[in-house]
């Protein structure tokens, strides 16, 4: 019933031609506008990725791939996550899919890298899950990375990993954005970390430690948000050239399993 639904949504708005596999010009043009309106606040221009939201032209979907998933994607949104129920039209939906498909990269060769032996650099001498989790196992610190290979594109892992302050992350369950908050006491203790939640009064911070620190602001003489990672920058003298290809070979292999859609399933249901 979905695929005859979007089949129809299709057709009615123009790009028929997505059927054989290439959208009008139409429909994409009008699914980049509706794009820039609703989804690049969150997914970055040319839906190339942002601070909250992936990158949506690696052709590796956290949620399936299909048209038929990508649409209840956009429609119904991702409980749990920064993702949203959308109020589009399916003409719209359409459109917006009919756009991705043109942004969507080739597929990327097979990884460089072993990423067996990655996995341990990443929980051995490498020390990434000192911060990061992984299928609940490691820190908290960071962002949690077990499908990471799924929403990032190669060359973002390798970027974060080499300079991770150029663009930090934000999580997507509570939009808190992994900088640097540094809180100073009226004792003069200063508590540094990661920032839990916060708001007008008060601000809960986890430091490396990942003891978290509730703080009534009142109490504090200062607190900054510093934008800059709590992780180091892992250049060639910390992590070399082939580490680095094992360890980004490893979070490549990190992905999302392709949700299963039961037989005869409406698309409110799925």
């Amino acid at each position: 019933m979905l695929r005859r639904m979007l089949l129809f949504g299709m057709i009615t708005s123009g790009i028929a031609g997505a059927i054989w596999g290439q959208p009008s010009a139409d429909a994409v043009k009008q699914g980049a506008v509706l794009f820039r309106q609703e989804c690049v606040f969150c997914h970055g221009v040319n839906a190339r990725g942002g601070v909250r939201g992936p990158d949506l032209t690696t052709g590796a979907w956290a949620h399936g791939g299909s048209d038929a998933e990508l649409a209840r994607t956009i429609t119904d949104g991702v409980p749990g996550t920064a993702m949203p129920p959308n109020r589009l039209t399916e003409a719209d939906v359409s459109q917006v899919i009919a756009y991705l498909r043109t942004q969507q990269q080739r597929a990327a060769p097979a990884a460089a890298g072993d990423a067996h032996r990655g996995e341990s650099l990443f929980f051995g001498s490498a020390r990434c899950s000192g911060c990061h989790m992984v299928n609940g196992r490691g820190g908290r610190v960071g962002p949690e990375l077990s499908t990471v290979g799924s929403s990032r594109p190669r060359g973002y892992l390798v970027e974060s990993i080499r300079e991770p302050n150029r663009q930090l992350t934000e999580s997507p369950a509570s939009g808190i954005i992994y900088d640097t908050v540094i809180a100073v006491t009226r004792d003069g203790k200063t508590v540094t970390g990661v920032a839990m939640n916060e708001d007008t009064f008060t601000v809960q911070i986890m430091d490396l430690t990942e003891r978290i620190h509730s703080l009534d602001k009142k109490s504090l003489k200062t607190v900054r948000h510093e934008s800059r990672s709590l992780m180091p920058s892992y250049s060639a003298d910390l992590l070399n050239e082939s580490d680095l290809g094992d360890v980004v070979a490893y979070l490549q292999s990190l992905r999302a399993a392709t949700p299963a859609v039961e037989k005869g399933a409406t698309h409110g249901e799925q």
